[in-house]
């Protein structure tokens, strides 16, 4: 099992930025994709962006491409680097890593409790 703690959410004017980490222990071996997610209240949880965690090769949803980037600082890790950041993009955040590749939920086994964006008008 892997234990993931988000933090850096917090309150952002509209076209501000704020930088989320995501903290991996135990068995961070066995990571192979490490992803990020948000809900937002009424709404289902949606993909944000993910990685491979050993090649850096990353994927998008269309709603943040080009806005957003994920990365690895190191073993244990990753952020999301959320730029010119808009009021639909107020949720709750959430990290993710998977043995398997895919943007659903079902494919990340270990998530963390999450960390609240929100973006002012």
């Amino acid at each position: 099992q892997v234990q993931l703690v988000e933090s850096g959410g917090g309150l952002v004017q509209a076209g501000g930025s704020l930088r989320l980490s995501c903290a991996a222990s135990g068995r961070t071996f066995s990571i192979y994709t490490m992803g990020w997610f948000r809900q937002a209240p009424g709404k289902e949880r949606e993909f944000v962006a993910r990685m491979n965690w050993s090649g850096g090769i990353t994927f998008y949803a269309d709603s943040v491409k080009g806005r957003f980037t994920i990365s690895r600082y190191n073993a244990n890790t990753a952020y999301l680097q959320m730029n010119r950041l808009k009021p639909e993009d107020t949720a709750v955040y959430y990290c993710a890593v998977g043995e398997v590749a895919g943007n659903r939920p079902n494919d990340f086994g270990s998530w963390g409790r999450g960390t609240q964006v929100t973006v002012s008008s």
